[in-house]
């Protein structure tokens, strides 16, 4: 089922290509000895910034310092106060490009909702602690399939970036056809 690790040089591309080949891949993240997965259902593409949509558009601050690199790595964040989302680095350190992780599916040991990038961290134990956080690590990475199975990809507009203008109508939201586990068809 679970392949080995995602090499760095998956992640150094371009962020709407990383969004869409990362569906199908699985998250995993160890707490403590025990492991959490979860398929890999839906993402969101943000391109750097000059998209007005990414948290890096306004320039670089101490909250979303790394989603500005090193890539391959983890940039967690809290919003409205009460929710973490993850993001996977992509494209080259200091571009700004991240691909939020919407929805898994779970596969061990998280079995609450995980459809929405609140609920996955809540489920899988992700929280800013892991802000910064090498994917290639032990605590928290990505992993191929063992068995790669061809799926259908939608493309839709990006959830909550109304703020963005013409941004927030870019089709940069991606995910399975048909997957139960996605937030929102």
């Amino acid at each position: 089922m679970i392949g080995k690790k995602l090499k760095r040089s998956f992640y150094a591309r371009d962020t709407v290509a990383v969004a869409k080949e990362l569906l199908g891949t699985y998250l995993v993240h160890r707490i403590g000895g025990q492991k959490r997965v979860g398929r890999i259902v839906e993402t969101e593409a943000y391109l750097g910034c000059h998209d007005l949509a990414s948290h890096s558009s306004k320039g670089k601050t101490k909250r979303n310092a790394a989603v500005f690199g090193p890539v391959g790595h983890a940039y967690v964040y809290l919003i409205y106060g009460m929710y973490e989302c993850m993001n996977v680095v992509t494209e080259r350190q200091g571009k700004g490009a991240a691909i939020l992780i919407r929805a898994v599916e779970p596969v061990k040991n998280c079995n609450g909702k995980t459809s929405g990038p609140g609920l996955l961290c809540k489920q899988m134990g992700i929280t800013r602690a892991r802000n910064g956080d090498d994917l290639l690590g032990e605590n928290i990475y990505i992993c191929a399939s063992q068995n790669p199975v061809l799926v259908s990809v939608v493309a839709r507009p990006r959830i909550g970036v109304d703020y963005a203008g013409a941004w927030a109508k870019r089709l940069l939201r991606f995910y399975i056809k048909g997957n139960t586990f996605v937030s929102k068809r």
